[in-house]
């Protein structure tokens, strides 16, 4: 069954039972929980690298359909992200279907704990929008296969700055290729979304001296903005601004036919997932000049996090660990101008022969 078969129907998922079968995943597997009220999916997309890593998404969809093709576009992308970043894990990726703030409870949790044991670690989970390093702690009770828990608990803490770190690093990649200039001092970003990885990626941007303009919905979270760096600009839209970068942080899909037509930036460089709407808004976006850095190699900092925590690894070096996406960026970029492709192209070219290669080697 095709992916678009399940998510145009309009009876809940659920109804099919435990798992879906689909030619594009190796995995997806439902649970609803009546007592809890935990429904959720698990989607693993391809482990011929490793066990899939993958953070839960909390969320209020407005439909379980909405939910599946989350999922599906979400694990699909972990898997281009952990090859794109080196790393020796696969794509997985799950959401949680409510709001977090009146749905989430430790009982919830503790029975989605168990629903991620339940595949014997062919999933691991972490956190993602509406969970946090509390929560992988609470999850942790009922499976091993959590990481992102926080420090107290062993954990690495939260993937927030690490995830920032990657997007900073492959913003100078490009800002170097696309202007000729190392320092992003001159350079003017937009940043779109302030919350734990906008907020944190404004703070590098600043002490980098470019110039930020951020646009953010809550108002609590535009007031710790402006608590901690005065001098940032507040604007209802970022996308659309007279701006050098654009850095999307929020939710994915900003960027469509219609929105690119407005984009006035040289580069998108930014850590939400799934930006593009379909996949020849890429093509808009070349024919504009405008440089898009793929989501899934920006915003790999996390991932380079919580893949050493997994794998008991010394977090001293993750922040080099990170940096080093700048020089996937250069390559990737340097290859799409050869090649007269466009970046996305170029990456998954060089993820898609690592994968190959595995294959190959089994």
């Amino acid at each position: 069954m095709s992916a678009s078969q399940l998510t145009g129907t309009r009876p809940s998922i659920f109804e099919l039972g435990g798992q879906i079968e689909l030619e594009s995943h190796e995995l997806v597997r439902l649970h609803h929980d009546e007592k809890t009220g935990l429904r959720a999916i698990i989607a693993i997309h391809d482990t011929r690298l490793g066990p899939a890593l993958g953070g839960t998404r909390f969320y209020p969809y407005a439909s379980d359909g909405d939910a599946l093709t989350d999922v599906l576009r979400l694990s699909e992308g972990m898997t281009y992200k952990a090859a794109a970043a080196g790393l020796p894990l696969g794509g997985g990726k799950a959401v949680i279907i409510g709001d977090p703030a009146t749905v989430k409870s430790p009982e919830l949790l503790e029975e989605y704990g168990r629903f991620v044991e339940s595949l014997g670690g062919r999933y691991v989970t972490a956190g993602d929008v509406g969970t946090t390093s509390d929560d992988m702690d609470v999850i942790g009770r009922t499976t091993s296969h959590v990481v992102a828990r926080t420090i107290a608990s062993g954990g690495s803490g939260d993937s927030g700055l690490s995830t920032a770190l990657g997007v900073f690093s492959s913003m100078k990649a490009a800002v170097r290729l696309a202007f000729g200039r190392a320092p992003l001092a001159p350079v003017t970003v937009g940043v779109e979304g302030a919350g734990k990885v906008g907020f944190q990626l404004i703070g590098l941007l600043v002490e980098a001296g470019a110039h930020v303009v951020f646009c953010e919905q809550d108002p609590v979270a535009r007031d710790r903005v402006h608590l901690a760096y005065p001098d940032v600009d507040v604007s209802d839209s970022v996308i659309d601004a007279e701006v050098d970068v654009y850095a999307p942080c929020a939710l994915g899909a900003t960027l469509t036919h219609e929105s690119v037509a407005d984009i006035k930036a040289r580069i998108v460089c930014g850590a939400a997932n799934n930006q593009l709407l379909t996949g020849s808004v890429e093509d808009e976006l070349a024919a504009r000049g405008i440089l898009w850095v793929p989501d899934y190699v920006a915003n790999a900092g996390g991932l380079i996090q919580v893949a050493a925590e997994l794998h008991s690894g010394d977090l001293a070096k993750v922040p080099d660990r990170i940096g080093g996406l700048a020089a996937f960026v250069e390559t990737m970029l340097i290859k799409a101008a050869a090649d007269s492709v466009t970046p996305g192209h170029a990456a998954r070219a060089i993820v898609d022969r690592r994968l190959d290669q595995v294959t190959g080697a089994k």
